[in-house]
């Protein structure tokens, strides 16, 4: 027998102990029902979770339940990306494993998951740090590795000296680390390379399917990500080879302006530069330039407000039309890894150019003319990069500039000098990084063999539990024996094991379709259980994700259907995308260092897991920002026992019906008749704000004008048996429509109505247009736009009625006493103003 009193604490643990005990919310592949695959992204085992984490994930839940009582059948799971920095610095700290640290990280983890009530299939946990995950994730590599989408390379990496670390570019940050803030510098280094440009194209073209699912900003910061770029690769001949090169490419989208170019800037990274500079008596200069601008950040380096600075190599191309001797320059702002790393400079045409021309004093030649005017190099302000007529350029002048564009490609590729392209700021991903608590790579090293990759039958390599991690952050890896020294499966000789870990953005990849199968021990996946959950109907997360894990999981369901583990038919991973905003507290970013966290156990000790859950919600629509206030919480925990008072109250006489159930005829009075149009209103509003547009705010706050309806007609109706089922009804609906959002008191609730169905399996309820209708309603009356009164009218009153109730209104008559009325207005169901002068 449900208590007199609300008692959270005892009532969601007993809803908790049956959901876990009955396992209500497994599902299977086999079912008939339609599926919808919902998922928040997988939490760091951080130790505990935060009001960010219960905000994502009581959105997700509220999402789940809901599609169930829409009849779906839901997969909702759940896991840990168990791998990482945090764990082993944590680690470190405490002198412990990061094993050891992580594991009781998650177990704590889940507890605090568990006691908010969520409804995830716990069956298929996972946690990306357990061999028997990351052993398909070896896998994978050396499928990779065999169809040359991995490769290995020394090339200046992004360094977090705090870290120990190599950082992929989308992990370095306005030039620091995203994980410590660390300042991040250059380093040469040999690493593995996934190549994720073979797929720019299509990860391009793709984000074409996602549109209407995804937000556009996110769908405009990959495609800047992306970074695709149509032009031409232009040969410039050198005047003097350098060993055995004796041409430079360069790549401009520009071709239009080559006439205008007055030097060349390279990366100075560029592998030409040292065999450039060879007996130049400024070569000093040049490498002492070189060291500092490698030490720079490369992302700064293509800042828009970075100061342009550069240097002469001594060197000289020459120009493929004119013939001409081009100077080629060193830039701070041209990479190695964009395009060829060499651009050809055109100040006049170019605002970069022109800065670095005007600093160094180099030469502008204006080839394109705006309309109705003629530039002058010398006077000019700023460069011109507008379209216009093409000039001194030879036989494309007099042509406009977008014509010339492909008239100059073609003659350049009919010379052999160049040809049309495409190029891309996307940079194959680097996986390799240089921390013990990772992924091991499956890969060894023989004096004979070079490298060679493990046997998939001796998957998966692991990671040593007995080893200890080093105070400063370095890997113990390399030096440990037992796992760095091995033999060679084709010579039988020594070898050494590979001892980088992998990326942690690697695992994140492909962990939606793990949780399909995830107890499959004989393959990473279940062919017939992939093609029926896959895609993701409805991925939550948070906005920073934008770039890294949704790129790299697209890449990765592209290449895992390339090589036959996906469907061919599974382009995405996921089909929907809501980015949920942050929590604040006082207008800002809960930071332990700011003191403005808020723990969500104390939350729920105090106020209860359906509090909390409500508060998350109707605070703010879920993409936006909400700013955490007590008293905001105090409101939702009064709403919840307010709900329970009205249900206490009206419980002698509720009746065990359905959402939805009362019949026209079953309403006896208006007050019955207008709760009963309430309810239904209710019902169509909730349903479309959660279903449609996840506005769980607005949808709660419909819920809470049907509970005000019911206390101000509760005497009324609650006196009346005949009306008893009405009341019933609209109390049953308010639990079914509360249901997904605090599920424990209304199934509670629900139970203690004599219920034999729990509340869990459920429907959710349908409304009637016919029970939206009203008998009167309520017009408002004017005269000259200003309002004189009210007055009830049946429904079905045409506009010669409405005029006619309102010339008989006294408190209308009295307005326009003496006046001459010149016109009437009518809006139907809504009001009648008179004009009169």
């Amino acid at each position: 027998m449900t208590q007199e009193r609300y008692n959270p604490e005892a009532i969601e643990l007993k809803w908790q102990k049956h959901w876990m005990e009955s396992k209500i919310y497994a599902c299977s592949h086999t079912s008939g029902k339609p599926k919808y695959y919902v998922l928040e992204m997988f939490p760091y085992p951080s130790g505990n979770i935060h009001m960010g984490h219960v905000r994502n994930y009581s959105i997700g839940d509220v999402i789940a339940r809901f599609r169930r009582m829409q009849g779906y059948n839901v997969l909702h799971p759940i896991g840990w990306d168990a791998f990482g920095l945090p764990a082993e610095n944590a680690a470190i700290k405490h002198n412990t494993h990061p094993a050891e640290w992580t594991y009781s990280n998650i177990a704590n983890m889940r507890t605090q998951l568990q006691r908010l009530g969520y409804s995830y299939d716990w069956d298929r946990e996972v946690a990306t740090c357990r061999p028997e995950y990351y052993k398909w994730e070896q896998m994978f590599f050396l499928r990779l590795l065999e169809k040359g989408l991995i490769y290995r390379k020394k090339a200046p990496q992004n360094w977090c000296p705090s870290c120990h670390t190599v950082l992929a570019n989308e992990q370095v940050i306005d030039g620091q680390c995203w994980r410590c803030d660390s300042h991040v510098v250059q380093k040469d280094l040999t690493q593995w390379f996934l190549k994720i440009t073979d797929y720019a194209e299509e990860l391009l073209d793709d984000l074409k399917l996602l549109e209407g699912g995804w937000p556009e900003r996110v769908l405009a910061m990959q495609r800047n990500w992306i970074g695709k770029s149509t032009g031409a690769q232009i040969t410039f001949d050198l005047a003097k080879p350098c060993g055995s090169a004796s041409s430079l490419d360069v790549f401009t989208t520009r071709p239009d302006t080559i006439f205008g170019v007055s030097f060349i800037t390279l990366a100075p990274e560029h592998p030409l530069v040292q065999e450039l500079i060879q007996g130049y008596e400024h070569a000093d200069a040049v490498n002492e330039f070189i060291t500092r601008i490698r030490a720079m950040d490369r992302l700064e380096r293509q800042s828009d407000t970075l100061e342009k600075e550069g240097i002469f190599t001594g060197a000289y191309a020459i120009h493929p039309f004119t013939g001409a001797q081009v100077p080629l320059w060193l830039g701070n702002f041209v990479l190695a890894e964009y395009g060829t790393g060499a651009v050809m400079a055109v100040p006049a045409h170019d605002q970069r150019d022109f800065e670095f021309a005007n600093k160094y004093a180099l030469p502008k030649i204006v080839v394109i003319q705006p309309e109705g005017e003629e530039l002058n190099p010398a006077s000019m302000s700023e460069a011109m990069t507008g379209a216009g007529m093409m000039v001194h350029s030879d036989a494309f002048t007099g042509m406009t500039n977008e014509a010339a564009k492909q008239a100059i490609t073609q003659a350049l590729h009919s010379a052999g000098k160049g040809k049309g392209t495409v190029n891309y700021r996307l940079r194959d991903w680097n996986i390799s990084r240089q921390r013990f608590w990772g992924a091991p790579i499956p890969v060894m090293y023989c004096e004979h063999c070079g490298v060679v990759p493990e046997k998939e039958e001796n998957l998966p390599v692991q990671l040593p539990m007995d080893v200890k991690t080093r105070p400063d952050g370095r890997s113990p890896l390399p030096d440990y024996a037992p796992f760095a020294e091995c033999t060679c499966p084709r010579c039988g000789g020594k070898a050494r094991r590979e001892t980088d870990t992998m990326d942690t953005f690697v695992e994140s990849s492909w962990y939606f379709a793990r949780y399909t199968a995830a107890r499959n021990t004989d393959a990473p996946f279940d062919r017939e259980a992939l093609s029926y959950w896959l895609p993701v109907d409805q991925y939550i997360g948070g906005v920073e994700h934008a770039i890294l894990h949704l790129l790299y999981s697209r890449f990765f369901t592209k290449v895992l259907r390339d090589c036959g583990f996906f469907p061919k038919n599974i382009a995405e991973p996921f089909k929907n995308l809501l980015t949920q905003g942050m929590v604040l507290k006082d207008g800002t970013k809960m930071s332990k260092s700011k003191g403005n966290v808020v723990d969500p156990t104390l939350m729920i000790s105090k106020y209860g897991a359906d509090t909390v859950r409500l508060f998350c919600l109707f605070a703010a629509p879920p993409e936006r920002d909400f700013d955490w206030s007590d008293s905001g919480i105090d409101g939702s925990s009064r709403f919840i026992a307010r709900v329970w008072r009205l249900y206490m109250d009206a419980r002698p006489v509720l009746k065990a019906v359905p959402a939805c159930s009362s019949l026209a005829a079953d309403a006896h009075s208006p007050a019955a008749k207008e709760l009963r149009r309430k309810e239904h209103l209710t019902v169509k509003k909730a349903g479309e704000d959660i279903g449609n547009r996840f506005q769980f705010n607005t949808a709660i706050s419909a819920i809470m004008e049907l509970v005000n309806a019911m206390y101000a007609s509760r005497e009324a109706l609650c006196a009346d048996a005949a009306n008893a089922t009405v009341f019933s009804s609209a109390m049953a609906t308010v639990l079914t429509l509360l249901a997904p959002v605090t599920p424990h008191v209304c199934a509670e609730l629900w139970e203690d109505l004599g219920h034999k169905d729990a509340m869990d399996t459920q429907p959710w309820p349908q409304w009637q247009e016919n029970a939206l209708q009203q008998d009167v309603l309520t017009i408002a009356l004017q005269v000259n736009g200003k309002l004189r009164g009210t007055v009830e009218v049946p429904a079905q009153a045409d506009k010669a009625s409405l005029e006619a109730f309102a010339r008989q209104d006294e408190n209308i008559m009295r307005h326009t006493a003496g006046l001459t009325i010149r016109k009437v207005i009518v809006v139907p169901g809504k009001l009648v103003n008179i004009v009169a002068n």
